[in-house]
């Protein structure tokens, strides 16, 4: 099949927006036309910690990332069209195993190395050899055959089986590409900022829990094809700040000390309106928030308990608390993303049907409510790092009533990693967004990340095929069930779903999320105060 590029998109498709027109925001009807110049300061939640996006998976440092580098492909936030970007163009084979992509001429890395076929050929491989290091890069490069550069331009790529997922996450920063003097680098020094890109800025300093500075690239000159002006970015360059605190990003919003706040509060929200602060919200595609049991620990490796962890959540209850952009979650999958369905009946709150099978699983009430058996509590642990304490505080009040205790440690996001990686947890709270439904695959898959920490089951055997398989209605078939046993197997406990908002100042032009609802500054520009 030969890829047929679209004629160049002057504008991209709206995302959904609130607060404010943000293709040509005009405050107090003064119209501006793009300029150059000027840093723009922009506030995160939290540490990137690792910045290089072949292994980084938070969103902060994938934020960084998609700065420093392109992709083959991008794709399309509102229609999720594959379209081209480094690749000009693109054939695929009838059985989607083999992927051939034309690159364009004359684009180069920030060090003046060219990006061609060899150096799509090196990147791959590099992920490859980074192994667990590549937390997602390397779920998409599963079962990966050969790497050919059959033309200076030119780069094929085939698996060993048909692989439905690759085109997309060949659009994404996880696939984004680094020149030979980054590959060469060790993972840490990657880690810390060692990343020549081909992007439209690039790294000055990385300075943890502090801050991230890029600077443009005054000969960048290759945009996707969803860009709305070619040439150099319009900022001269960008500072990340860590500001972990809701109350300072939005004080230092509102005074001006910041441009752009990544990670708006729920209770900050009526604020923003009330002094008519611009922003932008879009809902997650992906896998929802959710917590994760540990099912090589006991007694989460009791599928009973776990059933009725499920059944005690209200998430309907969930709707208090959380934004106004956000919604008790309906399955595991987001609704905005491909292949959704709605599972809401297999999420209904049955607290009575909770109780029950703790019953039969000899899990009987304590003095103090909580359950025991055999001298255990029924009681687990839960770190996390996000600003969710009112949700994790109403589900340990949902929990609580069926005879479970849930025990809230809100730490770093460093600390929480480094529990995560060494699978030192009992549940695991967090979403992943991805704008395609092998997001279950790439969290769930007992041979690959096995968030569950569980032995093959047939659901392994549906995400492996969703994966695989080329007809469309086939493969949606295969996500439904997959999704329904995760859920109904107890693999995965969903609670909302995630939607990013981010508020800016007025001065603050052109700022727009891409399909995976990450920032994209290429297009950003600062009007006169």
């Amino acid at each position: 099949m030969i890829h047929r590029p679209q004629p160049f998109l002057l504008a991209l498709g709206l995302v959904a927006l609130a607060g404010c027109d943000n293709a040509s925001p005009t405050p107090q009807g003064t119209a501006h036309a793009p300029i150059h110049g000027g840093v723009l300061k922009v506030a995160f939640d939290g540490d990137p910690l690792c910045i290089d996006p072949h292994q980084g998976g938070n969103n902060t440092a994938l934020n960084v990332g998609r700065q420093l580098t392109d992709s083959l492909t991008d794709q399309h936030p509102e229609t999720s069209e594959i379209v081209p970007w480094l690749a000009e163009r693109w054939e695929t084979s009838e059985d989607s195993r083999r992927f051939t992509f034309h690159l364009r001429d004359g684009v180069i890395f920030s060090d003046g190395t060219p990006v061609d076929g060899a150096a799509v050929k090196a990147n791959f491989e590099a992920i490859l050899e980074l192994g667990a290091l590549a937390q997602l890069a390397g779920t998409y490069l599963a079962g990966l055959k050969s790497i050919e550069v059959p033309a200076p331009l030119s780069v094929a790529i085939e698996f060993e089986q048909p692989n439905a997922q690759f085109l997309q996450a060949s659009s994404t920063m996880s696939l984004g590409l680094f020149a030979r003097a980054t590959l060469e680098k060790t993972s840490e020094e990657r880690c810390q900022g060692a990343l020549v890109g081909s992007g439209p800025f690039v790294l000055d300093s990385f300075v943890h829990n502090q801050h991230v500075r890029l600077s443009q690239r005054a000969d960048y000159a290759w945009p996707s094809s969803l860009a709305r002006h070619q040439g150099r970015a319009w900022l001269d360059g960008i500072e990340f700040l860590v500001i972990p605190e809701s109350g300072v990003r939005l004080g230092s919003l509102l005074s001006g000390q910041i441009d752009v706040n990544t990670s708006v509060a729920v209770q900050d929200e009526a604020i923003l309106e009330s002094r008519a602060i611009p922003f932008i919200a879009r809902p997650n595609p992906g896998i929802v928030f959710n917590l994760a049991p540990n099912q090589s620990r006991a007694p989460l490796d009791q599928t009973a308990v776990r059933q009725a962890l499920n059944k005690a959540i209200d998430r309907n209850e969930l709707q208090g608390i959380i934004s106004r952009h956000q919604k008790p979650a309906s399955s595991v999958l987001a609704s905005s993303t491909p292949f959704y369905r709605d599972d809401s009946q297999y999420l209904t709150h049955d607290p009575e049907g909770a109780r029950q099978l703790l019953d039969g699983a000899g899990w009987q009430p304590g003095d103090d409510g909580i359950r025991v058996r055999d001298g255990q509590r029924l009681s687990f642990q839960v770190d996390y790092w996000q600003a969710s304490t009112p949700v994790l505080e109403l589900l340990q009040q949902q929990l609580r009533q069926v005879g479970v205790e849930l025990r809230l440690n809100k730490t770093s996001i460093s600390q929480v990693s480094a529990k995560n990686s060494e699978r030192d947890y009992s549940l695991w709270f967090f979403n992943l967004t991805r704008a395609d439904p092998d997001v279950l695959r790439t969290v769930f898959l007992a041979s690959g990340r096995n968030v569950n920490q569980r032995d093959d089951t047939e659901v392994d055997h549906l995400l492996e095929e969703s994966s695989r398989v080329l007809d469309p209605e086939r493969r949606r078939e295969l996500i439904e069930a997959a999704s329904r046993l995760l859920i109904e197997e107890g693999h995965v406990l969903p609670l909302y779903e995630a939607a990013t908002l981010t508020a800016f100042g007025q001065q603050v032009r052109g700022l727009h999320y891409e399909a995976s609802t990450r920032l994209q500054f290429f297009d950003t520009w600062l009007a006169p105060r």
